[in-house]
Parts: C-alpha cells; structure tokens; sequence
C-alpha cells in the first residue's frame, strides 16, 4: 500500500516547493493602512493634521487637499514644507508646481531632540493601578497600526511621521527621494519670446503622467502646488479660470487612476480668491479636502498666564494661538460617505499655533479661564471716586 504526502502538488517533489521562495507583502515605507478602513494612507509630515483627516489618520492615497489662508502670512506654505520634506525622507517622488529649485533649500531638517523615557514616565511597577485608564487622556486620537513581521520574525520599524526643526535644513543625506521642480512662469529675459507658450498646468500634468505610468507600483507620488494663482508665480494664460479648472480636473483623474500612488495638496491665497467667488468654489468641489486658516493678529494672541520658570514660560510662549483652523471638507473613502465620527468633531473650532520644535500644532480651540478679577475693580472704582469733586 503506498502513501502519498499531503499538500504536494502531484508531479513536483517536496525538496523543489521548500526551495521555491514565497511572495511576501512587503510594506511601502511612509505609508500604512488606516485604522478606520484599512485604505493605505500616508503621513503629512504634521501629527496633529492627520489626526483629522476623518480619523485616517493620515492623508489617504488619492485624494488631494486645497489649504486656503487669509492675510500675508506663511503658515500654510510650513504645511507644505514638511508634507515635501516627510516625503524626502521616506523616499517618496515630490513634485512641485510653481516654484524654483532654491525652495528645496527651505526644508526642515529633522529633529535631534530625543525624547529619554526615563524622564517622561514612571516605571511600570510605580504607576497607580486606579489609573490606568487616564493614561492616554490628552494624547492625539490615534490608533497604531501593528508593525508587519519580517521573514527573520523582527518588525519592520519604519517611521510614519518623522519629527522635525525648523531651524534646521534637511540634510542631503536623509534625503532618499526624488524631488522635481516645474516652474509656471519662465525666467525673465532680454530676448523676445513667443507668444504661443505651453500653459505650466498641461506641462505639469503630462509630465505627471508619464512618471506615473512609467514608475514602480511601489512609488509613491506627492504633488505640492504652492500659491496657486499668486500673481508673483501665474500671469498670463495661466491664471485665466480655465486653465486652473481643467488643471484640477486633469489632477483629479490621475488621483483616481492612481488611488494607491498619488496624493496632492494645494494653498491658495483667500485675500485675492475670498470663497464667495465661483472660482474658488468650483475649486473646493474638485477637492477632496478644504481647509482655511485664518490667522490672528498680533495684539489678539491669546497666550497662557505668565510662570516663574523658564521653560515653562518657552513652553507656554511657543503653545500660544496663532490662528483659528475652519474645516470645510475632509477625505472620505468615496463620494457617497466613508468617513468615521471623528470628522464631525473636526468641524468644531479649531487652533493652530507654529513653534521651532512641534511645528504647527492643531488642536481643539477653548477659551482662557475667568480670572478673579475683583480687586482690579475695586481699586478702579476707588481711584474713579477720588477723580471726582
């Protein structure tokens, strides 16, 4: 009687299956699935902007984000910094739209502050039982996504969202990426040129796509358009309503052609393009997301009540608000719906505030408490009542 072994395919040997290697789902560095659907996604370079992105916790892949902000200020333009350099760094193909190679050398560099977890938590025999539940209290709505083991059983430790300074410039050798530049306006000349000019957008989105077709199914794509329509970097044919609308809508079938590659993001400047105009709506509609920063002025800060220490008076000076964060549209899985609860609470007030080492923090807006004022008052009505005769 003979036996046969089973989950041998009949005419192979065993020796000839243990030497065929097996194909392994080997994770794309930067992105991870999301805790709500499980669609890949892809960090911002900003923690506390991907916590509320409709609690993907990321910025999912193929979709894109039109960031308005009013006023002369930056702060979108720090956004868009740190959504290239996090690209940069996890190896990923920026391109840029309306800018010149010198806007490379503006990238943060990563930050060296290491944090020692001696300091900031107690051993795990010293905490307090009753309390275990308060620990995460405070902490960013996040849910980690468990790391994938390798053929060697150790972790894929791959860094989501990198940390970094300001103050500092991205290193040529953290940079595993590529970067290309596709200036919209050419550079001013002496010499006569022609009037029949190749509008930037359709060079850019052909450009695009055949990068697209022709890369990996591994490359992740981030497409970073500063400034649209600012009139330091469009003129001419291209800041006409018909070239940025077919613009977005050419961007918006390469993002669904490519829902596992591309992602984009997009500012506009809401002093020249306020949203009551029909440009600036249509452009909101050919978005994923919408978001709009309005910065305070100076002298309506709202700082914390002074400390003696230094550092916490550092600390309290680089927390203080610097604007208020409205939340229009946030990246769902489809047009018919798919995001989580979390994105009707992104609709309330939102700050942000921008310092050298967190960056721009995002966080629920409240107000200051109520302080005893009394004796301030008392001795106002005491020196009013002295002025008079």
């Amino acid at each position: 009687m003979s036996f046969r072994k089973k989950n041998v395919v009949v005419g192979t040997s065993a020796a000839s299956q243990a030497a065929a290697p097996r194909a392994e789902n080997v994770p794309i560095p930067g992105v991870r699935p999301s805790p709500h659907d499980s669609r890949p996604t892809t960090s911002t370079g900003t923690t506390s902007l991907d916590n509320l992105l409709a609690g993907h916790a990321g910025l999912p892949l193929g979709t894109s984000l039109l960031i308005g902000e009013h006023g002369t200020t930056d702060f979108a333009g720090v956004l868009l910094r740190y959504y290239a350099a996090e690209g940069l760094v996890q190896g990923h193909h920026v391109h840029v739209l309306g800018s010149y190679e010198g806007w490379k050398a503006e990238l943060p560099g990563l930050s060296t502050d290491a944090k020692s977890p001696s300091k900031s938590e107690a051993p795990a025999g010293e905490k307090m039982k009753i309390a275990w539940r308060y620990e995460t209290m405070g902490a960013p709505r996040t849910r980690d996504v468990p790391q994938r083991q390798g053929p060697n059983g150790t972790a894929s430790a791959s860094m989501f969202c990198h940390s970094f300074d300001l103050t500092k410039r991205l290193a040529p050798g953290d940079i595993k990426g590529q970067i290309s530049f596709h200036p919209s306006m050419s550079p001013p000349s002496l010499t006569a040129r022609s009037k029949d000019t190749a509008s930037p957008f359709k060079t850019f989105i052909g450009d695009l796509a055949s990068k697209l077709a022709n890369s990996q199914p591994a490359t992740i794509h981030r497409v970073i358009v500063p400034g649209m329509l600012s009139p330091t970097g469009y003129a001419g044919p291209s800041s006409q309503p018909e070239e940025v609308l077919q613009f977005l809508h050419a961007l918006r079938a390469l993002l669904r052609q490519h829902p596992a590659q591309l992602t984009a993001l997009i500012t506009l400047p809401l002093t020249l393009f306020p949203r009551s105009t029909g440009l600036t709506r249509w452009m909101e509609i050919l978005s994923d997301g919408v978001l709009e920063l309005v910065p305070l002025q100076s002298n309506s800060v709202h700082a914390p009540p002074p400390t003696s220490s230094k550092s916490d008076s550092k600390s309290s000076s680089e927390e203080q608000v610097q604007g208020m964060l409205k939340v229009h549209t946030l990246p769902v899985f489809d047009e018919k719906g798919g995001g989580s609860s979390e994105a009707h609470a992104a609709r309330e007030d939102q700050s942000f505030s921008l310092s050298r080492s967190r960056g721009l923090v995002i966080k629920p807006f409240s107000l200051p408490p109520v302080l005893d004022d009394e004796p301030e008052r008392k001795s106002a009505e005491i020196g009013k009542a002295s002025m008079e005769f």
